[in-house]
């Protein structure tokens, strides 16, 4: 046998040995995507991804190798994302809105792979995971000029899905009109409450009447599906694109900081410690002088940030309120573990809603 015969089978056995080994990994890979279509994680975590290539090339010690190495773990991985995406695509998507909605343009952008499902209401979104019939609902829960979602807070609050994501959608309000509308012909805009509010000053200043409608893309529905060149929509570039209008003003909202944050609701908690670094409480406190100030020291003596505290009415229960506390850290960390323990001993309900990654903007 030559040495050429010879290097041919140690590559055959090599290869036999790594096709065993690729055929371990996929199957990690498949409950890797099973977890996440459950938890409603997205596939691609570019950190993780790019944190894992540089720790496997430390392992080959040869310069030029190495480099052949970077690019065999990236091709590995590729293809374990395009597996991963065999589980994941079909996951059912719950939102509130019509087709070009930003709860749509959200959900679009987090679960590309996931066919996204239309209902009339936060509610009814919600209650479709619960039931079973969606995987995932991506619903607003805070917008930064409007303020929170009262809604889907109250949702949180008395349901029993979890928030395990979190992103945050740039919201540029645009003014679309009938093909060939100019902004001289506009003397009325429509659109959601939300909108018209954020873009207050500039429909004041150029004296239009304002109608509200129930979301931002069935304002542009109305419009496109009429005759009036006098009537503009107030709503997002791919509105106005879904629905062939116009686009006669950009970025005509007030602040160009305006965003909604859009959460992932889920059946199932994630309960990881591994990349969580945020969290979400709900509770409340006994009719005492001091017990939420109480709550509130607990949250940071056990060394939490709070970054959000609010309080909503409890609405069957008058002039009783809950409390929710978004804050930096892990909820599963034994500091996380620790507070949980010492905030039951002083709240008469505390609930765990969400436990999640730093937030991502789409």
């Amino acid at each position: 046998m030559d040495e050429l015969e010879k290097a041919r089978l140690k590559i055959e056995e090599v290869d036999r040995q790594m096709a065993a080994l690729f055929e371990q990994r996929m199957e990690a890979a498949k409950e890797v995507a099973l977890y996440k279509k459950e938890r409603g994680l997205p596939i691609y975590v570019p950190e993780r991804e790019q944190k894992l290539i540089q720790n496997n090339a430390q392992y080959i010690g040869d310069d030029t190798v190495r480099a052949h190495y970077v690019q065999f773990l990236q091709h590995t991985m590729n293809v374990s994302k395009r597996y991963q995406r065999e589980f994941v695509e079909g996951a059912r998507i719950a939102y509130s809105g019509v087709e070009g909605a930003f709860a749509n343009i959200a959900a679009g952008r987090i679960f590309p792979e996931g066919t996204l499902v239309s209902f009339p209401g936060f509610s009814e979104a919600y209650a479709a995971v619960v039931s079973g019939d969606c995987d995932q609902a991506v619903l607003p829960i805070e917008n930064s000029y409007a303020g929170e979602v009262g809604q889907v807070m109250d949702l949180m609050f008395r349901g029993n899905l979890y928030v395990n994501a979190v992103y945050t959608l740039r919201i540029k309000q645009n003014l679309l009109g009938l093909p060939g509308a100019r902004l001289s012909d506009i003397t009325k805009v429509v659109s959601h409450p939300q909108a018209l509010m954020q873009c207050r000053n500039y429909i004041s200043s150029h004296g239009f009447a304002a109608e509200e409608m129930s979301n931002t893309a069935v304002a542009a529905a109305s419009v496109a599906s009429g005759s009036d060149i006098h009537t503009a929509a107030i709503a997002s570039l791919e509105t106005a694109e879904l629905y062939g209008l116009t686009v006669i003003d950009h970025d005509i909202n007030e602040s160009a900081e305006n965003a909604t944050r859009f959460a992932v609701f889920s059946r199932v908690q994630n309960m990881s410690t591994a990349k969580a670094s945020k969290f979400m409480l709900m509770f409340t406190v006994r009719n005492e002088a001091g017990s939420l100030a109480k709550a509130i020291d607990i949250i940071g003596a056990c060394g939490f940030n709070m970054s959000a505290l609010r309080s909503r009415p409890m609405g069957a229960l008058a002039w009783q309120y809950y409390f929710f506390v978004e804050a930096s850290g892990n909820i599963y960390s034994p500091d996380g573990q620790a507070m949980l323990r010492k905030l039951s001993a002083s709240c008469e309900l505390l609930k765990v809603v969400g436990n999640y990654p730093e937030p991502a903007e789409l």
